[in-house]
């Protein structure tokens, strides 16, 4: 039988702060990409991939609509990761609740493209997008420890499951989400991430806003690609 998710995260909350703080600016300390995300010059203006540079705009209130949905899915996914992560580095009472409502969004995700690619499509991604999280707790676990080859091997993974959230993407939709700019988009929301808990974790917390500042932004590029992918892809569904 599979642990339960909810006792996994109870076993991360159980881990000392102090006792994690140095191990974690060691062993997760990543680069930042040195690309800095340029401001959106409309918030409605959508840069879709394949389109040679041309902008998608929502015009029709059913396209306004899920471009707004879309974003506050994936912003939701940001802010409850960002309030896992302090509030674990805090050791704070709240870290199991914040970690169940993280869970959720990744089913609030998968449910968002069920009406176009289908239920078991959309279970599909939930399925990939949880284990998209509970490896990040593996990491944590692994930096607690000081358990360098257990860590390494489940960031591994953990960039491999992005690339198989990419890889997932991009066969539905191949036209508008090309594999290659799926599987980079993927690879930057988890280095701005690394980036962000190590900062907290080491106390660094000016650097850790930053930090999140450019996962916000990089989202917002992120979810707009999608929403503007499944418009282009089903356009007599958003008239």
């Amino acid at each position: 039988m599979q642990p339960n998710p909810a006792s996994r995260w109870r076993a991360v909350i159980s881990l000392a702060a102090a006792a994690t703080l140095a191990v974690i600016v060691t062993m997760v300390a990543v680069r930042v990409p040195a690309e800095a995300v340029q401001d959106e010059q409309n918030q409605h203006s959508i840069h879709a991939p394949g389109d040679h540079g041309n902008s998608f705009t929502p015009h029709t209130r059913r396209q306004v609509a899920f471009h707004d949905d879309m974003r506050k899915l994936w912003e939701d996914h940001i802010t409850w990761t960002r309030l896992a992560i302090v509030t674990f580095a805090d050791g704070s009472a709240g870290f199991n609740a914040t970690a169940g409502r993280l869970l959720a969004n990744q089913t609030d995700i998968g449910n968002a493209i069920k009406p176009f690619y289908g239920d078991a499509a959309g279970n599909q991604l939930t399925a990939l997008l949880r284990e998209h999280i509970l490896i990040a707790v593996e990491l944590l676990q692994a930096a607690k420890a000081g358990d360098t080859p257990a860590f390494e091997a489940a960031r591994t993974r953990w960039y491999a499951n992005a690339n198989q959230i990419a890889d997932f993407l991009s066969a539905a939709n191949p036209r508008f989400w090309p594999r290659a700019e799926m599987r980079a988009a993927m690879k930057t929301h988890l280095d701005q991430t690394l980036a962000e808990a190590a900062h907290e974790l080491g106390g660094d917390y000016a650097a850790s806003v930053a930090d999140y500042e450019q996962v916000h932004q990089h989202i917002l590029d992120m979810a707009d690609l999608l929403s503007s992918g499944i418009m282009r892809q089903f356009p007599r569904l958003f008239r």
